[in-house]
C-alpha cells in the first residue's frame, strides 16, 4: 500500500474512505459507523449510541472492508473498526448481508414472541431491524429462556426476557447518570441485566434508560398498557420545572398527554430528559384541579360563570387599585402571561408587582440573570465551582454535564452547608453553615485553583440565592469570578425568571417580601400554591388570608381555597401556546397538547377579558400572535428589598428544595411522589449538634423560626455542616419555617 493519501487535498487530520463506493472524508480515528451516518449510509446496530461509549457486543454492525485490494479476514464491526486512507467498506454486499442476517437469527433466538403486548410495539428497533434482516422461518427448535423481571422502581417497566444484552441501560447508567445501578450479571446464555442489589433505581435520569432500550426490555412503567404509539400525536413543549427549560415532545391522544419523551437540542437538553420532566404530566389530572371559576359567599365556595367571576375579580381590583394592590406570581409563567400581568399592573396604578417569590434577601436588588457560560460549554470547563446548590436534585441534566467535564477531566469544588451527594468526585470542598458561604469564596486556596483554570464556571445555586444570606454571597461570587475570571453561573430561581425579568414582572414600589410583611388589600396570586411556593409560608398566609384575592391558579387546592375571594381557573404550560426564556436568555416555544380541563382557560385569554372587564389600555389583541406583536422587553429596575429580620439564636436553617416537590404540578405526579429520591419532610443535623439538643436519630423534635413552628423527625449526618439544620421545602410539614435560625428541642 502507498504511503501517499489517496486525496492530498483532505485536511491532515482526515482520510479518504469508500463505503459502498462512495468517497467519503473522515476525521482519523473515527469509525465506519460515524462516516456511514454523516454520509447517510444505513448500518444497523443495537448497541451503538453516539452518546455512549462504544461496546460492540451486538454484532449487528458488521461489514466488509478492503484494504489495498487485501479483504479482511472476517466481517467487522462498524461501530468499532477506525477509518483508514483508503479503505473500501461494504455494507450490503453477501458476505456483510449473511452476516448482518446470522446475528439477528441468533438475537431472535431466545427473544418472545409478544409484539402483540409489547409496550415498545410499533418503535422497537428490533422489530425494525428484523424486518430487514430476520428469517421468516425460525430454525430455533429448542426451549427459550425466561429471564425474571425484577422491580426496579415507579417509573420504569421490566420485561428482562426481550432484553438482548446490548448494554446501552448499563453504560446510559455508568456513563451519564453516574450513579452505575445496571450491571450485567452471570455469563455466557444465562447472561442477565439487573441492579445488583435488586432496589429501584435512585438516578434522577432513570427514564432515559426506556429511550436507549431498542426493545420492549425496559418501558415506561406510567404509560404502560395506554396506548399504542401509531394512536399518539406528537406536540413540541419544554421543561418548565426549572430553568433550563428541556426540550420535549408531548404524546397527546384525544387531549390526554399520555407520555413525555426528549426532544433533541445540543444546545439544552441533548437528548436526554430529567425524570421530573418526564413523569410530571400526571399532575396535570390531579384531583383537585381547578376545572371551573369559583367565588366565595359567605365563606362558602360555588361554581359561577366566566362572566360573574371576571365581574367580582375586576370589583376586587377596582376597589383596592394602587398601593393597596400586590401583583405575586411564580416564577414559572410564560412571558406572554407575564407581559399582560405587568400591563395589568399598570393600568391599575400598582407598582406591587413581584415573580420572585421564594427569595428571603433581596437588599441588593437581584434579579435573574442568564449563564455567563450557556450551558453546552460547560461540559468543557476545566475547573467547576459550585456554591450553595444540590446541583443534581436543582437541574438534573445541568449537573449531568458538570459530570461530563469531570470525566474530561475537569476540577470540581463544592461550597455547601451539605455534603451533597454528586456523580462525580469533589477536587476541594467546604461545607459549612449558610452564613459562612460567602466567607469561603474568599478562601485564596480555592481563587488559585480557579485561577489554573483556562474555563472556569461558578455555579451559584438555590441554597445561596433564596437564604437570608443571598445578597452578601452574590456579591462574594461576583468578586471571586472578577479575581479569576471564572463566568458567573447564576441558576435563576424559576422556570421562566429570566423571561419575566425581561418583561418587567418586577417591582417598582414593594417586592414580593414586602408586600406581604406590610399587607395590601387584595392581592393577584398568579400560579401560586400559597401553602408551599413563598419564601414565608406563614407570613404570606397571614396577609392574604387578611386581604381580598383573586386567584389566578391551576389547582383548587386547600391553601388556595383558604385564602382566595375568587379561583380564576387556568391552563398548565402543556395544555396553551406559550414561550419561556431559559437560562441561556433562549426564548422557547411551547405548543398547546392537553387539552383544558372542564371551563379552564389560557392564562392570557383570562387576562385579556379581567382587562377588558376593567377597560384597561393594552388588552385590545383579539389573538395570540396579536398579543406578541404587542410584547417588547421593559426595563424595570427593582429596588433594594429589605434586610432580613435579625437572626436570632439558634441552628442555622440550610433550606433545599425536595427534587420531587419543587412546584404544584411535580406535587400531584404519583410517580414521582413514590421515587426512592423523595424523601419524608425531615430535619437532619450534625451529631455533634443533636448530641447536645439530647436528640437521637428517628427522635421527633420541636423547631421553633420566627415565621412559625414545625416537628420533624430528626436525622443524623456528618454531611451537614456543624451549626446547621437541614430541611426540605415543598413540604407541608416543613413550610413553617422559612429560613433564618431555628431553636430546636424535644417535641
Amino acid at each position: 500500500m502507498s504511503a501517499q493519501p489517496v486525496n492530498p487535498n483532505l485536511p491532515p487530520d482526515h482520510v479518504t474512505v469508500f463505503i459502498d463506493g462512495v468517497e467519503l472524508a473522515a476525521p482519523k480515528n473515527s469509525m465506519i459507523i460515524h462516516a456511514a451516518d454523516k454520509a447517510g449510509i444505513p448500518i444497523p446496530r443495537f448497541c451503538y449510541h453516539d452518546k455512549l461509549a462504544i461496546a460492540a457486543n451486538c454484532r449487528m454492525c458488521l461489514v466488509d472492508t478492503e484494504v489495498g485490494g487485501r479483504a479482511a479476514p472476517k466481517p467487522s464491526p462498524a461501530c468499532a473498526t477506525p477509518v483508514m486512507d483508503g479503505l473500501k467498506v461494504f455494507t450490503r454486499n453477501e458476505r456483510a448481508l449473511k452476516s448482518q442476517r446470522n446475528v439477528m437469527e441468533f438475537l431472535l433466538a431466545n427473544h418472545p414472541l409478544d409484539c402483540p403486548i409489547c409496550d415498545q410495539g410499533g418503535e422497537c428497533e428490533l422489530q425494525d431491524v428484523s424486518m430487514g434482516y430476520g428469517r421468516s422461518v425460525s430454525r430455533f427448535a429448542e426451549r427459550k429462556r425466561v429471564v425474571p423481571d425484577e422491580d426496579i422502581g415507579p417509573l420504569v417497566a421490566t420485561e428482562m426476557t426481550r432484553c438482548i444484552q446490548c448494554t446501552r441501560c448499563v453504560r446510559f447508567t455508568a456513563e451519564i447518570a453516574g450513579t452505575y445501578e445496571l450491571g450485567g450479571m452471570y455469563r455466557g446464555e444465562n447472561l442477565q441485566i439487573g441492579t445488583f442489589d435488586g432496589k429501584p433505581l435512585t438516578t434522577e435520569l432513570s427514564g432515559n434508560v426506556i429511550d436507549v432500550c431498542p426493545v420492549g426490555a425496559l418501558t415506561n412503567k406510567v404509560f404502560q398498557f395506554k396506548a399504542r404509539p401509531w394512536e399518539l400525536t406528537a406536540r413540541e413543549s419544554l421543561g418548565y420545572h426549572d430553568a433550563l427549560g428541556s426540550n420535549l415532545f408531548l404524546h397527546v391522544r384525544r387531549g390526554d398527554v399520555l407520555r413525555t419523551v426528549p426532544r433533541d437540542n445540543e444546545a439544552v437538553n441533548e437528548c436526554w430528559l430529567s425524570d421530573r420532566d418526564r413523569y410530571s404530566h400526571q399532575g396535570l389530572y390531579a384531583e383537585d384541579r381547578a376545572q371551573r371559576p369559583l367565588v366565595k359567599d359567605n365563606g362558602e365556595w360555588r361554581e359561577a360563570s366566566w362572566d360573574e367571576a371576571l365581574a367580582r375579580a375586576a370589583k376586587i381590583l377596582r376597589d383596592n387599585g394602587g398601593d393597596n394592590l400586590g401583583v405575586l406570581v411564580h416564577p414559572a409563567t410564560s412571558n406572554e402571561e407575564g407581559a399582560l400581568l405587568a400591563r395589568l399592573a399598570e393600568a391599575l396604578g400598582s407598582g406591587n408587582l413581584d415573580h420572585r417569590i421564594g427569595q428571603h434577601d433581596l437588599t441588593d436588588a437581584a434579579v435573574a440573570e442568564t449563564f455567563a457560560m450557556p450551558v453546552a460549554e460547560i461540559d468543557r470547563a476545566d475547573v467547576v465551582v459550585i456554591v450553595g446548590s444540590n446541583l443534581r436534585h436543582e437541574l438534573p441534566l445541568v449537573h449531568q454535564r458538570v459530570r461530563k467535564a469531570f470525566t474530561r477531566g475537569a476540577k470540581v469544588h463544592a461550597i455547601n452547608p451539605v455534603d451533597f451527594d454528586f456523580t462525580f468526585d469533589l477536587a476541594g470542598k467546604r461545607i459549612v453553615a449558610p452564613s459562612q458561604l460567602a466567607g469561603a469564596l474568599a478562601d485564596e486556596a480555592l481563587r488559585e485553583a480557579a485561577k489554573a483554570g483556562h474555563h472556569v464556571a461558578l455555579i451559584v445555586g438555590a441554597l445561596a440565592e433564596n437564604g437570608p444570606h443571598a445578597a452578601a454571597i452574590r456579591a462574594a461570587a461576583k468578586a471571586f469570578a472578577e479575581a479569576t475570571g471564572a463566568k458567573l453561573c447564576r441558576i435563576p430561581q424559576g422556570a421562566n425568571a429570566v423571561g419575566l425579568a425581561r418583561h418587567g414582572v418586577l417591582p417598582s414600589a414593594r417586592d414580593a417580601r414586602a408586600m406581604l410583611d406590610d399587607a395590601r388589600g387584595a392581592y393577584i396570586v398568579y400560579g401560586i400554591e400559597p401553602g408551599l411556593d413563598f419564601a414565608d409560608s406563614e407570613s404570606a398566609l397571614r396577609a392574604l388570608g387578611a386581604a381580598q384575592v383573586v386567584a389566578f391558579s391551576h389547582y383548587a387546592c386547600r391553601s388556595t381555597k383558604a385564602v382566595a375571594d375568587v379561583i380564576l381557573p387556568i391552563g398548565l404550560l402543556p395544555e396553551i401556546d406559550a414561550t419561556l426564556t431559559n437560562l441561556d436568555g433562549l426564548s422557547q416555544a411551547a405548543s398547546a397538547g392537553g387539552k383544558l380541563p372542564g371551563d379552564t382557560r389560557a392564562g392570557w385569554r383570562v387576562l385579556r377579558a379581567l382587562g377588558g372587564e376593567l377597560g384597561a389600555k393594552g388588552f385590545e389583541f383579539t389573538d395570540l400572535d396579536g398579543l406578541r406583536r404587542g410584547i417588547a422587553p421593559r426595563s424595570v429596575t427593582p429596588a433594594a428589598g429589605r434586610a432580613p429580620k435579625a437572626a436570632g439564636e439558634g441552628l442555622e436553617l440550610a433550606v433545599s428544595t425536595a427534587i420531587y416537590r419543587s412546584d404544584a404540578t411535580v406535587r400531584r405526579a404519583p410517580a414521582l411522589q413514590s421515587h426512592p429520591l423523595n424523601l419524608a419532610p425531615r430535619a437532619v443535623l450534625n451529631p455533634n449538634d443533636a448530641a447536645a439538643l439530647g436528640l437521637a436519630d428517628g427522635a421527633v423534635a420541636k423547631f421553633g423560626a420566627g415565621a412559625g413552628t414545625a416537628t420533624l423527625p430528626v436525622a443524623l449526618s456528618a454531611k451537614v455542616a456543624a451549626g446547621t439544620v437541614w430541611i426540605e421545602s415543598g413540604h407541608g410539614a416543613t413550610a413553617p419555617l422559612g429560613a433564618g435560625r431555628v431553636q430546636a428541642g424535644r417535641a
